[in-house]
């Protein structure tokens, strides 16, 4: 069976990177293929194909090729290879990064995981322009023999721009998908990225530089370094991975304990990222505001007996602060999770103070974490829509003075959407 195609790309970014790839298959077939390049475009395909089958999930969900990245801006690149002057022009260069990506893809589609269209069409994109630049405009202007000092600095040069076009086009299709800010999505790419995609960049470029002398060898001895890195990439996303599972694992105790409903925090979190995500909050800051959801119940554990339904909402508010400060607590002796303790601790507090006047020293998690908990008191794993929204209506009522009128805001129109599509 296959799975599902996943990364859902923005349409205009598939568009287009499908209009070049159609445009360059049928101007390479209009124009021929020079016989002499077949033997050197089928190892890169190859090795495209390969880097594509190795890919990477990096934390935070994003895929990643480094292999096949590399390779694809290397091909755009190539000058000479061993002694036979490389000759092709852009559509021929984009051409083989895409049967390539492809090639590689296909069985991942049909097998374990899924067309990653979003970044085989940037990669299409990005090839496209480096070898347009690269090839139509720079290296007819550097003469039969290039100096290789002139030619090492164009080709960082671009790969420079291609590397920061496709942090660029990840964060929109990123902000698209998720409704942030396209300014946050791009600070959080960059960040995702930039080690990993300099490493890509210097690789592309050296096997460029050194085919005119290593020619075929050129492929394995420089890829070497990027498994390395591609390595270590994967043992974090494997151990940030572990750790939340850890987490939610630990989420659980207040369930099984009877403390909270089954699913509770769980609804939370996922309800709490989603408003922080369109709130603007970084991904770090997500990954903090996640954990504090995650664990905002665990205080209860401190009560004698355990609220009816979980809902702490229905206590009092001594009580709640006290639920609050007590999981705080808890979560301090981790050592390392001050931070997260801190938004726990200030879940309880009220939007204004008893002066009518607003907390500005209340973290914009807590705020989050104190409105969805309300509704998901009020509305449980109800999808009865007239529920949903009577529990918004009823949080309304409060806005202004226990909750922030502008989480209350973004939490109802994701209600509003979610509703639409259960119900369209």
């Amino acid at each position: 069976m296959t799975r599902p195609v996943d990364g859902r790309p923005s349409n205009p970014l598939l568009v287009l990177a499908g209009l070049v790839a159609v445009a360059s298959i049928a101007m390479t077939a209009a124009q021929g293929v020079d016989v002499s390049v077949l033997a050197v475009s089928a190892a890169f395909a190859v090795f495209i194909a390969i880097g594509e089958v190795l890919r990477i999930t990096l934390p935070g969900g994003r895929q990643a090729a480094p292999i096949a990245s590399a390779g694809a801006l290397a091909f755009a690149f190539m000058v000479n290879f061993g002694d036979r002057p490389m000759l092709y022009g852009a559509a021929f260069a984009v051409t083989v990064v895409t049967i390539g990506s492809v090639a590689g893809a296909l069985p991942q589609t049909f097998f374990w995981r899924g067309l990653h269209l979003d970044e085989l069409a940037r990669r299409v994109l990005t090839t496209g322009v480096a070898a347009v630049v690269f090839r139509s405009w720079l290296a007819p202007n550097l003469g039969a023999e290039p100096d290789p000092a002139t030619l090492a600095l164009l080709m960082t040069l671009v790969a420079t721009c291609v590397v920061a076009m496709d942090v660029a086009l990840a964060a929109a299709v990123r902000s698209a998908q998720s409704r942030s800010p396209f300014r946050t999505a791009l600070v959080d790419e960059f960040r995702a990225s930039i080690g990993l995609s300099s490493a890509v960049a210097a690789t592309g470029v050296l096997i460029a530089l050194t085919a005119q002398t290593m020619s075929y060898w050129a492929l394995p001895v420089f890829v070497v370094p990027l498994l390395l890195t591609q390595f270590s990439y994967r043992r974090y996303a494997t151990i940030d991975d572990t750790y939340k599972q850890t987490m939610r694992s630990l989420s659980k105790v207040t369930e099984v304990g009877g403390y909270t409903g089954t699913g509770h925090s769980s609804r939370v979190s996922r309800l709490t990222v989603t408003i922080g995500r369109e709130l603007g909050i970084s991904e770090r800051g997500l990954t903090d505001l996640e954990y504090a959801a995650l664990m905002h119940d665990i205080g209860q554990l401190s009560l004698p007996e355990p609220i009816a339904s979980g809902a702490t909402t229905l206590v009092a508010p001594d009580v709640q602060k006290r639920i609050a400060r007590f999981g705080a607590e808890v979560i301090r002796q981790a050592g390392v999770l001050d931070l997260i303790a801190d938004i726990v601790e200030r879940q309880a507090d009220s939007y204004r103070n008893t002066q009518g006047v607003v907390d500005a020293s209340l973290p914009i998690g807590s705020r989050i974490i104190k409105a969805v908990n309300a509704y998901d008191d009020l509305v449980g794993a109800s999808l009865e829509s007239d529920r949903m929204l009577q529990a918004i209506e009823r949080l309304r009522i409060g806005a202004d003075r226990e909750y922030d009128p502008e989480v209350i805001d973004i939490m109802a129109g994701i209600i509003d959407r979610q509703i639409s599509r259960t119900y369209v």
